[in-house]
């Protein structure tokens, strides 16, 4: 396909996504099965086209004074890609299976580039009413992170260290620029791609087949990591979804103890059988999902409980920039009703003296440090563990200097701040 026919199709699936409610994946998948004849190279870019869209909507919708998907696909040229007029002017060249020519105005506003005035939550690429929940947790660097989230994201890759050490999965993914990453002793990163570049499919590489890691972002590595867990604890993961954090907490512990992985969703869970089988895991029990009379039977005999709670996912933006878009207020408070009844069955299930470890992947007080003062509040026999004293424990790698939001109680890690997604991590201690 030509470079303007790409352009003319991102349009297409934005229109799916942006008035007909498409998550962007379904509307790329659609429009790919819809055009046959389109290659994997074309899918790719105007994937990127489509996601850049998205992810510097804000921005866009004023440089360019809409919200249309010629206007996104405009202004994200501008500013995700730094392309001027003479070059935004070649991809709207007005022929077959072309987007129209760029009118006068266009062709001014995308030569003089994003204009000035724009508020914070504009520059931020931010929804406006989640502006001043995100700016409770950064205060003036609200336009950094947000302008960091709306960056692409890398690969990440976490080691499997019951099959391989880092430096040999590192150099068999030598040809893909794998590096090793400051915080997690057991992450890869894979730079994201520029321009029209594409993701590499990591999981059709023999290393992936072999078990030897799996795709988990840094900062889900960590969070895994700060639970503490050791040969021979029992363990629960309470809301396990697809297994990442439990196949790392499998071989934190050497495969020796248990894991029983509960997840409430059966389809969520169902991914967890083949990928503990290729990473050579045997000390887990699946649960069967949503047998919470199985959950109740074991009460207060854990050593860890490990709580992945849902959540509105703000945190994973840089991966996913529609899910900013489609959140509203009602679904946040939905969330975090969730996170307070699964904190609770949580509370019943650690030992004395064991811990709790509270994470998700928000970016909101709302959803992180308000629930641990909530919960706090009900049960004053578990007190927060400093998060500088949890990591040298746990990850014997240096610390970053500070959490994201500031706190020595929690840690909040940012795209801005650490470069991985946004992960909070709360480790609670149950008294004896």
């Amino acid at each position: 396909m030509r470079p303007a026919a790409r352009v003319q199709a991102a349009a297409d699936v934005l229109e799916q996504i942006l008035v007909h409610h498409q998550p962007a994946a379904t509307a790329l998948s659609d429009w790919g099965k819809a055009h046959r004849f389109a290659g994997s190279g074309d899918r790719s870019a105007i994937g990127n086209y489509v996601y850049d869209a998205l992810r510097q909507r804000g921005l866009s919708a004023f440089h360019m004074r809409g919200d249309t998907p010629r206007a996104l696909i405009l202004g994200a040229l501008v500013s995700a890609r730094g392309l001027g007029g003479p070059a935004i002017s070649a991809l709207f060249d007005g022929a077959q299976h072309s987007l129209p020519p760029l009118t006068s105005d266009e062709l001014t506003r995308v030569s003089q580039g994003p204009h000035e005035g724009a508020a914070d939550w504009q520059q931020a690429n931010v929804p406006q009413w989640l502006a001043p929940h995100l700016r409770r947790v950064f205060g003036d660097r609200l336009v950094a992170e947000g302008q960091a989230i709306a960056r692409r994201a890398p690969v990440d890759l976490r080691v499997n260290t019951l099959k391989a050490t880092r430096t040999q999965v590192q150099d068999a993914l030598a040809a893909l620029g794998a590096t090793a990453t400051t915080l997690s002793p057991t992450a890869l990163r894979i730079a994201a791609p520029d321009g029209d570049g594409r993701t590499p499919n990591v999981e059709a590489e023999a290393a992936h087949g072999r078990g030897w890691f799996e795709v988990q972002d840094e900062g889900s590595q960590i969070a895994a990591a700060m639970a503490g867990v050791k040969p021979g604890d029992n363990v629960l993961d309470l809301c396990a979804g697809a297994g990442g954090k439990t196949l790392a907490l499998a071989a934190s512990m050497e495969n020796q103890g248990k894991i029983h992985a509960y997840d409430s969703d059966k389809s969520r869970l169902r991914p967890i059988f083949e990928r503990l089988t290729r990473a050579g895991i045997t000390n887990v029990d699946v649960m069967t999902a949503g047998d919470t009379a199985a959950l109740d039977t074991r009460k207060g005999t854990f050593d860890v409980v490990l709580v992945d709670a849902p959540c509105s996912g703000s945190g994973t933006w840089r991966r996913k920039p529609d899910a900013k878009w489609r959140l509203k207020p009602d679904v946040l408070t939905a969330r975090i009703k969730d996170q307070q009844s699964v904190l609770t069955r949580a509370a019943f299930a650690v030992k004395p003296g064991g811990r709790l470890v509270y994470v998700t992947c928000s970016l909101l007080a709302d959803e992180n440090t308000d629930q641990i003062a909530w919960f706090l509040k009900a049960n004053s026999h578990f007190s927060v563990r400093p998060w500088r004293q949890v990591w040298s424990e746990t990850l014997k790698t240096p610390a970053p200097r500070a959490s994201a939001d500031g706190r020595d109680d929690t840690l909040l890690l940012s795209p801005g701040m650490h470069g991985t997604d946004g992960f909070f991590v709360a480790v609670m201690q149950r008294s004896r």
